[in-house]
Parts: C-alpha cells; structure tokens; sequence
C-alpha cells in the first residue's frame, strides 16, 4: 500500500524550501560583452567573504562600466591565492594567471580551471564547489570544442568559446575535519535547509514508510522498487539495474579516449 512518504512531501510542503535570507547572492562570472569577447576588463577584489550555507569563500569584484559613469560589483567564486586589493582581469586578451576569465580556446592543455561555463554566457556551471576545480584535457580545433576533467571523474566536452576562471576553488579540504558532534551538523544544516537530521525508512512505523513496522528494524521486502511504482512506494532502489559492492575496476565508455 502506498504511503505518504517524506519524498512526497518535500515536492509540496514549504518547509523543505533553502534557506536563503543571509546568503550574499547568486556567484557568477561577469555577463559576456564586447570587451571580454575582444580585449579584457580589470576588476579589483573588494572583499572576500563567508557565504552561509556555501563551502566557499565568495569574493566581492568590482568593475567600471563601460557605458555609464558607475562601478558594477560582481560577487564571484574565489580562488586559492585570491587576496583583497588584487587585480583580476576577465577577457580573451588576459593573462594566465590564477582568478582571471579567460575563454577555454586560449587556455593551454592541463591548465586547473574552475567555474566553466556549460553554454557560452551562462556565467559558470561546473567546479564550484571547495576545493573543486577542472582540468584542460584537450582542445579540438577543427570542431572547435575542449574536452575537459570534471571533478566527478567524468570527462565532458563543451564549446572552446566558454569561460573559466584559472585556479582551484578556495576552501579545500573543509570535508577531511569531521563534524565529531550533532551541534555542528545542526548548525551546517540550519543554514541550507530542512533535510537533517535523517530518519531510516526501518525506523519508521508502518503508516509512514514502506519500510517500516515489524517486531524487528528490517525491510521484510525486496529493498528494489520499479521506477513505474506509485510515489508512496518508491523507496529504496529505485529502477536498479544491478545492486550490492561495485567489485573490480569500474570502466567507464568515456575513458576509452
């Protein structure tokens, strides 16, 4: 019989939404112009800041318009070795040097960049995250693509024209700490959103959880659900393809390359 699961609820209820009142805004890479698609524009880092709820050190860049008598703020991911009062510079003509945009057609093979961009102009998509970054496999010319490194392990290939900025993600390392008590995870948690702490579908009582009910914690059912199941059935694994230890060495189709 199907429940109504916690799954079910998160899609309808407002209280698993994020929490956002104290983050300092979205962190993007300046909005494509002429200037970085021909030259390049400097910007100063005003500041480097904490931003709740993101692993990273976010920096406060400033830059001069270029059509009104004004000065644009940009926050953008920082880099390892970012420090306020640097200059960045973010276009075609800039040089390799770690916190600058530079499109990916004019960084050489092997370079670690981070905040690449999927489409040209969408501001930075991929290694974002602490300590996150990507690296410059290969450029192909003819097609105009690069094929790059993601943090996953996963190769991807994207448009040579897409911008990356050089350097790892500030912030590395925070995972290797361990949290060693319940306040800390409380804290990390209240400051994303509603999903802490985590109760097992076993612990549950049978009106909540397919899983639960039964003089002892077991499942008492296959743990494997079909991805055709009704919402309050689909727990565990869902449409598996196989189940239990990954063994040996796992080939991937995109590493025969």
């Amino acid at each position: 019989m199907g429940k109504y699961v916690q799954a079910q609820r998160k899609g309808k209820s407002p209280i698993f939404k994020a929490h956002i009142r104290t983050r300092k805004g979205a962190v993007k890479l300046r909005s494509i112009d002429y200037a970085e698609r021909r030259g390049y524009v400097r910007g100063v880092i005003k500041d480097i800041m904490h931003d709740p709820g993101r692993g990273a050190p976010v920096a406060k860049v400033q830059f001069l318009n270029a059509y009104r008598y004004k000065r644009d703020t940009e926050l953008m991911v920082a880099t390892e070795g970012m420090y306020t009062g640097q200059f960045i510079y973010c276009g075609k003509k800039a040089t390799l040097t770690i916190g600058n945009v530079l499109p990916l057609s004019q960084v050489p093979e092997g370079t670690i960049v981070c905040n690449v961009e999927a489409k040209v102009g969408d501001r930075g998509a991929f290694a974002r995250g602490s300590g996150c970054f990507a690296v410059v496999i290969s450029h192909d010319e003819d097609k105009g693509t690069t094929r790059l490194r993601l943090p996953s392990g996963g190769k991807k290939t994207v448009k040579s024209d897409v911008r990356a900025q050089i350097g790892v993600v500030a912030g590395g390392g925070r995972t290797d700490k361990p949290l060693l008590k319940a306040g800390r995870a409380y804290h990390k948690y209240a400051v994303k959103r509603n999903c802490w702490p985590k109760i097992r579908g076993v612990a549950k009582n049978p009106v909540e959880h397919p899983f639960g009910g039964g003089n002892h914690q077991h499942i008492g059912r296959p743990s494997t659900v079909s991805k055709e199941a009704p919402a309050g059935r689909k727990v565990g694994l869902i449409g598996a393809r196989r189940t239990g230890r990954l063994r040996g060495v796992k080939k991937l189709g995109q590493d025969k390359d």
